[in-house]
């Protein structure tokens, strides 16, 4: 477990942690501690809301900071795989090309135009974020992500037989790391619906939308699902979820 443990932050994040030897019986469980990576990044987003609040720097700056917190601790490992799917969407070729494409190291026009229209809807967005109440939500939000990619990394058809997200589904022990996902989901899911009970529901509603949409449109296009599929999932539910969460908080507002 402990040596799982070390293989997913290892694999998922940039944070120090001690080298296990790369084999199969060290990562049975550690798609089970993907959403931990999720935690790291929630807890350090609390800290920046507080101090973003203490010291006054404004909306701007705590919204820059929140967009960059993530991408620090995972060295941009998923907005690289949303980056190689949108390449792969973009060429509109067959199949096998469009997942050669996404092997390819190099990125595209297109994957370069949507990740600066990503990164400046989620600025603007985290910009909207004025509470910590708003903030633990995202903050949860973080795991819930996680813990859905890891699912559909071991339940959903796989477009490859080899690849980094195989090196984990294969060796998995996949009942017991399932039930690890889920217990994870559903606790970060409730403390979100306790919280705030209508934007919690939307950010949690949203996020089945964007699983499904996630299957249909990587079985249709590839045949199944790939590690950088799984990155553009967890991306994309991501900005959904802050989407929901601070455009149902402003509804509930108004009215």
């Amino acid at each position: 477990m402990l040596k799982s443990f070390f293989s997913a932050f290892l694999m998922y994040s940039r944070i120090p942690m001690p080298n296990v030897e790369w084999k199969e019986e060290n990562r049975r469980y550690s798609l089970g501690f993907f959403p931990l990576v999720g935690a790291v990044i929630g807890t350090i987003l609390l800290i920046w809301r507080y101090l973003c609040t203490e010291l006054e720097t404004g909306q701007f700056i705590f919204g820059a900071g929140a967009v960059s917190i993530p991408i620090l601790v995972t060295g941009g490992i998923h907005l690289d795989g949303f980056c190689d799917v949108t390449d792969a969407r973009s060429s509109y070729a067959d199949r096998e090309k469009r997942l050669a494409i996404m092997s390819d190291p190099h990125i595209g026009s297109f994957a370069v135009i949507r990740l600066c229209l990503y990164l400046i809807i989620q600025t603007a967005l985290f910009s909207a974020v004025d509470s910590m109440k708003l903030s633990g939500l995202i903050a949860c939000g973080y795991v819930v992500s996680r813990g859905l990619s890891g699912i559909s990394a071991i339940i959903f058809r796989s477009a490859k037989n080899e690849g980094t997200l195989q090196s984990f589904v294969h060796p998995s022990q996949k009942k017991i790391t399932i039930a690890m996902l889920c217990f994870l989901i559903l606790l970060c899911g409730s403390a979100m619906i306790i919280m705030q009970p209508v934007e919690g529901v939307s950010a949690l509603v949203i996020t089945l939308i964007v699983l499904a949409y996630h299957r249909y449109t990587s079985y249709r296009d590839f045949g199944g699902i790939t590690g950088d599929l799984c990155g553009w999932f967890l991306q994309v539910c991501e900005l959904s979820m802050l989407a929901a969460i601070v455009f149902s908080e402003r509804i509930l507002h108004i009215w």
